[in-house]
């Protein structure tokens, strides 16, 4: 595919994303995964996108990263051999991250941009043209309205090309109950220390008497977590508890919204009636969109 003009985001646009807003501060989150990332991480997370893709490498492939976050998976997009990566945030602190990942391993790179962008704003999506993979694990259901999001994002897909995103479950109560939890994590500092001094104690003895019971070692769980994607289990532990705006969806809904945009269904990995995120990769099909 061609290479798009790439325009900057202007003052007044960067003026609109960082207006006051009940919003959690994920770039802190990401500075904080960043000192502890290692090989191990970035290799698992190559696998991951190996995985769910279907292929061995991102050879000569553009990469879309939407809510690059920490950068981790624009750095594995561009291990794989992309032909060109294109990274882009809503929280500054989160571009930062991005920009110092590109720095610290592709720092003479011309085919990894990184900028910070909103996902809801279609005429900046527009302007970045199409990609043959589209990624967003994890991010358009903070977006303050993730409907939009996902149809802006359907946009970015080339024909034949993949759509890679990951949702939260839709829990019914459970998820209403959350949000209000995340609304509190958000609204004080005192909410902020108290919320999380609780629930890190709740998951962690929750999985140690689960662990136990089944005679496993405790341990192995967070052995485990990082080998899942190459995420940290508490970077990802404060963003389930503090991250807001927050919506979720049952599977079956976000395979129908993709249906009749001219997608089809590649690959779902489900977490059933759990907490957490559904992922799904879709592929846009050739030929002439579905009204």
């Amino acid at each position: 595919m061609n290479r798009p003009e790439i325009h900057t985001i202007s003052p007044s646009q960067h003026a609109a994303i960082n207006e006051g807003e009940t919003r959690f501060a994920f770039g802190e989150n990401w500075q904080r995964f960043l000192q502890a990332l290692s090989d191990e991480r970035i290799a698992k997370a190559e696998d991951s996108l190996r995985e769910m893709l279907g292929a061995e490498g991102l050879d000569g492939q553009s990469f879309l990263d939407i809510g690059s976050g920490s950068g981790l998976f624009s750095l594995a997009a561009m291990r794989l051999g992309a032909a060109r990566v294109h990274s882009f945030d809503y929280d500054p602190q989160s571009v930062e991250c991005a920009k110092e990942l590109r720095r610290r391993y592709f720092h003479e790179s011309t085919i990894w941009l990184v900028e910070q962008g909103n996902a809801l704003d279609k005429d900046y999506l527009a302007q970045l043209g199409q990609f043959d993979v589209v990624y967003s694990w994890g991010v358009l259901h903070h977006t303050g309205d993730m409907w939009q999001a996902l149809a802006n994002v359907t946009t970015s897909v080339g024909e034949g090309g993949k759509l890679f995103i990951a949702l939260y479950n839709d829990q019914g109560l459970r998820s209403r109950l959350w949000r209000e939890i995340k609304v509190r994590y958000n609204r004080s500092q005192g909410w902020r220390w108290l919320l999380t001094a609780f629930f890190t104690g709740y998951f962690a003895t929750r999985a140690m008497v689960a662990d136990v019971a089944r005679l496993r070692n405790p341990m192995q769980r967070y052995r485990q977590y990082k080998q899942s994607r190459g995420m940290s289990y508490f970077t990802d532990l404060l963003d389930w508890i503090g991250g807001y705006p927050f919506e979720v969806a049952k599977p079956e809904t976000v395979c129908e919204f993709f249906r009749t945009r001219g997608f089809e269904l590649v690959r779902l990995k489900a977490v059933r009636r759990g907490w957490g995120n559904n992922e799904f990769v879709f592929a846009r099909r050739a030929g002439p969109r579905r009204p």
